[in-house]
Order: C-alpha cells, then structure tokens, then sequence
C-alpha cells in the first residue's frame, strides 16, 4: 500500500513520528510511506488553501518533504506534484497534539488535509490524540494513538471505504486522554457539541502599548451527549466518526419547500 501522511503541527511534530509508525505498519514491508507536511504549524487553519500566493515545497529526504502551505495545501501537493505518476492509496493526517472531537473538528487542519485527499477521491483518515491529566506527565503522551493507532485504521479499512458518493467519506479519529493500556476500545460515534465552552479571545497589550488578541480555546473536558466523540474518548474509548465535505441542513429541506 502506498499512503501520503500530513500533518498541521508541521513537519518536526512528534505526533509526525508516531503517524509514521503507524503508516508503516500498515503499508507493509513492500508499501510506501510518504510525507508531504507543513514547514511551520499550521494548526486551527481548518480547510483553507493558500489560493492567492504560491507555496514553496523542499524535499527533505527519502520520501519526505516539507511544504510553505496548510494542511490541504501539502495534500495537493503531494497528490499533483510528490506523487503525480501514483496515486497513493491512503492520506492519513495527524497525530495532531490534541483532540479534534466536538466542534473542534470545524477548526481543525488536522481534518482540512484529510477533507482535502476526500475530495480528490482518496480515502482519507485524521488522527488526533486527546490530552488530559492522565496521560499528560507520562513519557509519551501519545502512547494510546501510537499503539492502538494501526489496529483500528485497518479495522475502519476491512468495512470497505469506498463509498462511490460524490462528497467522498472520510475519517476523524480520536484517542483518549489515557495511558494505551487504559483504552476500553473503540465507539463508531457522532459528531459532538461542548454546550457550555467556546473558543474566544483574551486580549494583551504588548511593551509598545499595542492591543493584540490572542485565541482561546474552552474546556476540552465538557463532556458531549452520549453516543458522540468528545463523550466515548473522556470515557476511555477511540471514537471513530464518519465525515462528508457536504455542509448541506438535509433536515431543513423539506420545511424549506415552503419558499418554493
């Protein structure tokens, strides 16, 4: 199997090494693993392109490369550009430092580079690892996402993920916030929704007396309905959600028939 990785931490991510070593494990001793990531971080830039300026990409190694751009950029350039003769087979993007559960997954660039190999029809998976007090101070703190990490991505790639929709599925994959042997196993789930936190900004004045804003991010440890992401990782499980780029309200179009 030949898989492109990316990331939005950037291409010196620690969570980059362990997606490696997923991918390794699943591309197999006669696949191929490249990576095509961002030169700087690149986090909270969710599906953006650099649209209006070009982007500088430099070959860092053996099947590696580093690219000025965000997350769906690095998987453009490794699908029409690093890889322009074959197609990988799979783009897996992360480990991010952090969860992309809940509403975190509309900001994530975890998730942009995964939507954007989606949509140029390749099968797609994010990875992202949930931190918390428990496996904040151990010595790795992504042990659950590097070792349960290869087992469940070929579990979700033995369901069969080729769906033949327009709006191509992809996958976003979280890891609690638990040592890997406390990991109670694994939730198919929805997407949810932190009730009472949102991100916002605190403002800061600098030496200069200049205002600036930086943004803050709420409680990641509000816990979400039942039967949802942010809910199954705070309970020890890895959530697996099914995602689409289509942003359609399909529950609204029968009401909205009224304005026909």
């Amino acid at each position: 199997m030949r898989i492109l990785l990316t990331n939005d931490d950037g291409i010196n991510a620690p969570g980059l090494e362990i997606l490696e070593a997923i991918a390794e494990q699943i591309a197999g001793p006669k696949g191929e693993v490249w990576v095509v990531a961002p030169a700087f971080e690149q986090s909270g830039v969710g599906h953006s392109i650099s649209y209006t300026r070009p982007m500088m990409i430099a070959k860092l190694g053996h099947r590696r490369y580093a690219a000025e751009g965000s997350p769906a950029d690095c998987v453009m350039a490794g699908l029409h550009d690093v890889l322009k003769d074959q197609a990988p087979d799979l783009v897996l993007s992360g480990v991010n430092r952090g969860n992309n559960s809940a509403e975190n997954a509309l900001y994530s660039g975890t998730l942009g580079g995964a939507m954007e190999a989606a949509l140029q029809g390749i099968p797609a998976m994010a990875l992202s690892q949930y931190f918390g007090p428990a496996n904040l101070g151990i010595e790795n703190p992504f042990e659950a996402a590097a070792h349960h990490g290869a087992t469940v991505i070929r579990k979700i790639l033995d369901t069969g993920i080729d769906d033949g929709e327009d709006y191509r599925l992809f996958y976003n994959i979280n890891f609690p916030p638990v040592p890997a042997a406390d990991v109670k196993g694994t939730r198919a789930t929805l997407q949810g929704f932190r009730r009472n936190t949102r991100f916002s900004v605190e403002p800061h004045s600098s030496p200069s007396g200049r205002r600036f804003l930086w943004i803050k991010g709420g409680n990641q440890h509000e816990p979400t309905l039942p039967g949802s992401d942010a809910a199954a990782n705070l309970d020890g499980y890895i959530s697996v959600t099914p995602m689409r780029a289509d942003l359609t309200a399909h529950d609204r179009l029968e009401a909205l028939k009224a304005i026909e």
